[in-house]
């Protein structure tokens, strides 16, 4: 305010100068008011960390998770510390070892025997006819890969002359084999290493070269993954079946990446089997092409508003998010944190439960 307007406020008497001052400690309030309120969210923005939010530990700022591992390195120390003082080094008494199990004698391809040459008492050189064992042999064994290479089987399809028409018929070949220059178990190794471990086509055709002995072009390691994609059409139908028939299934959905596009990785999950599919956005019509008009069983997930829509009857809020976002309340203060100290009560007694 100019000072030419605080005379005029003056001069216009008692009353308007009460007014205008009661006027001006209200928006002083307002205002006050707005401040404390984007302080508080400030304030919970920089509490959120992977710890009480749903954000992944990556986006967690530098200087907390620096603070972090000094308390764990700390806290390491402090428990190292008091181990060293009623432990010694090494295995303890009664701990089970968790070295590498032997395969029974049936179980080995072979057996290769080692006699010691001389006494480590006199020297004697022990002869052939002496190696009779004194005991129970050590036993060590070591596994290792076969010379691996294709075994190629050349199929002949022969022709006879028939001795009374004198027509000649050609052999055919059995349906197993007429389909495929490849045998199932070589196109099963390459369906598994290019589909199941992300093994790219070039990558896969080197492979089949360096592991297997044998050449296989890239546009032959995409027609072999076409022909496992068409032979398990139907069993994937039955597995989607099942999956959406049960009681209970967890849907969730996370980020992907195809060609080089951003598209989303949605997955349906029971106890016993796992339905994957990738979609083109994390809409609600994606859970709706996922989950089918038919679906009547309970849902459980995040909060991601695509599932909004479900019936709550019909839906279970993930524990572990709204745990999460207790602790976040309970490091608050006032009513927020009794608020988020009573909800983490309440989840300790649901799982005791």
């Amino acid at each position: 305010m100019e000072r030419a307007e605080a005379e005029a406020v003056y001069d216009a008497g008692r009353e308007a100068c009460v007014a205008f001052l009661l006027e001006l400690r209200a928006r002083q309030e307002r205002e006050l008011a707005r401040l404390e309120a984007r302080i508080a969210r400030l304030e919970e923005q920089a509490r959120s960390s992977s710890r009480n939010s749903s954000k992944p530990p990556s986006q967690d700022p530098p200087k907390t998770r620096q603070q972090r591992r000094a308390e764990a390195r700390a806290k390491a120390k402090a428990v190292f510390r008091a181990d060293a003082e009623r432990r010694r080094a090494g295995g303890q008494p009664g701990h089970r070892g968790a070295g590498r199990e032997l395969l029974p004698e049936d179980q080995v391809d072979e057996i290769v025997a080692h006699y010691p040459e001389r006494c480590a008492g006199c020297g004697h050189e022990f002869g052939v006819e002496e190696r009779v064992s004194s005991g129970c042999p050590g036993r060590h064994q070591v596994a290792e890969l076969p010379p691996l290479r294709v075994i190629v089987s050349e199929h002949r399809t022969h022709r006879l002359r028939c001795p009374r028409c004198r027509r000649r018929t050609t052999a055919a070949l059995p349906a197993e084999v007429a389909g495929s220059a490849f045998g199932p178990k070589l196109q099963a190794a390459v369906v598994t290493m290019t589909v199941r471990n992300r093994v790219s086509r070039r990558d896969m055709s080197e492979l089949a070269g360096e592991l297997f002995g044998i050449g296989l072009a890239t546009g032959t390691v995409d027609a072999i993954c076409q022909r496992a994609a068409a032979a398990l059409a139907e069993p994937h139908e039955r597995l989607v079946a099942a999956v959406l028939e049960s009681g209970v299934v967890n849907i969730d959905e996370t980020g992907w990446f195809r060609a080089g596009q951003g598209r989303t990785l949605w997955a349906a999950a029971t106890p016993s089997a796992a339905v994957f599919r990738i979609a083109e956005d994390r809409h609600r019509d994606r859970l709706d092409e996922l989950l089918g008009e038919q679906f009547a069983g309970i849902v459980c997930s995040d909060r991601w508003w695509a599932y909004d829509h479900l019936d709550p009857e019909r839906r279970q809020v993930c524990w572990e998010h709204l745990k999460r976002d207790f602790l976040r309340h309970a490091e608050g203060s006032g009513e927020q944190k009794q608020f988020g100290e009573a909800g983490l009560a309440l989840t300790r007694r649901l799982f005791a439960a």
